[in-house]
């Protein structure tokens, strides 16, 4: 098995919004970072993945296996994926105990000895309430569930949305350590640059229902240079070079992914290294991306 993921072309329209023809592939033994700002299409491309809405078309294989193809091969695939969702969905009232219980029941792979130390690892009380719980405790609580069935892929959305900056420390270093083990992969979405930049080893990138790119974190921190210079030496071709670019009286700041046509065209400018968030905002850009390909989504692809 070369990828744990590969979808190819998922389409969904609701009336305001679109899924595009969204195709990427996550090869196995790496953290995908899923990257967007709020609205642009993670949640339901994510639960189009895992067959939680209908598609209006496209193709989903996880782990080699065809998600469309048999109601029986659905379930084998769930009981070897595990999924954390922004809520977790688990009933208020029931405690911790009662429902790790009841999730026991759904998977055949169910290993109480591992759900037992990532409670003790994430601190958690089993006797609580799932109401009494903070957003971080029933973030990790999910997470906890989820890697207690020997889950070969994780499925996360938004995991460290809202929390914390100690849990959410803790929930990257808990998929580095569940990656330690070969065959896994994890598939997570997020709007934080930052956590992408600290664990993942691809991203993709999604705006507006359209995948701009999928590319290995390392290339992509490469690739891209923050440039900096005075007005007057930044001609029309120059700023043609950027996929971001800022202008006052004072000078000249953008992103551009052609570092050595800006050498020659503009000189005298000082070249940064992005961090991630800029490389994404860049890449995502200001204008609005039409139906059809914008200048910033073909720029961002040519890079």
């Amino acid at each position: 098995m070369d990828n744990v993921l590969e979808v190819r072309d998922l389409r969904k329209k609701y009336a305001r919004f679109e899924l595009q023809d969204v195709s990427f592939t996550i090869p196995e033994g790496c953290i995908a970072g899923f990257v967007g700002n709020n609205g642009a299409g993670k949640t339901t491309t994510i639960r189009a993945i895992l067959n939680l809405i209908h598609k209006d078309g496209g193709q989903v294989n996880i782990l080699g296996m065809d998600m469309n193809e048999k109601r029986e091969r659905e379930q084998e695939i769930k009981n070897r994926i595990g999924v954390v969702t922004d809520n977790g969905g688990f009933y208020g009232m029931f405690t911790l105990k009662e429902t790790a219980a009841l999730f026991a029941s759904l998977y055949k792979n169910w290993d109480d000895s591992v759900y037992k130390d990532w409670i003790r690892k994430f601190n958690l009380n089993e006797k609580q309430k799932i109401q009494e719980l903070s957003r971080g405790m029933k973030v990790k609580f999910s997470l906890a569930l989820a890697m207690s069935h020997h889950a070969e892929f994780l499925v996360m959305d938004e995991p460290s949305s809202g929390l914390d900056l100690i849990t959410r420390a803790q929930i990257l270093e808990s998929l580095r350590e569940y990656m330690e083990r070969e065959g896994r992969g994890v598939f997570f979405s997020t709007h934080i640059a930052t956590d992408i930049e600290k664990v993942a080893d691809i991203v993709i990138l999604i705006d507006k229902g359209r995948i701009v790119f999928q590319k290995e974190k390392d290339i992509l921190m490469e690739e891209y240079r923050i440039a900096k210079g005075d007005m007057r030496d930044l001609s029309r071709e120059a700023e043609e070079l950027f996929i971001s670019l800022q202008k006052t009286k004072y000078g000249f700041t953008g992103v551009t992914g052609r570092m050595e046509d800006m050498r020659r065209l503009v000189p005298n400018a000082l070249f940064e290294k992005p961090d991630m968030e800029e490389i994404l905002m860049a890449c995502m850009g200001k204008e609005s991306m039409e139906y059809g390909k914008s200048a910033v989504y073909e720029r961002c692809q040519a890079d």
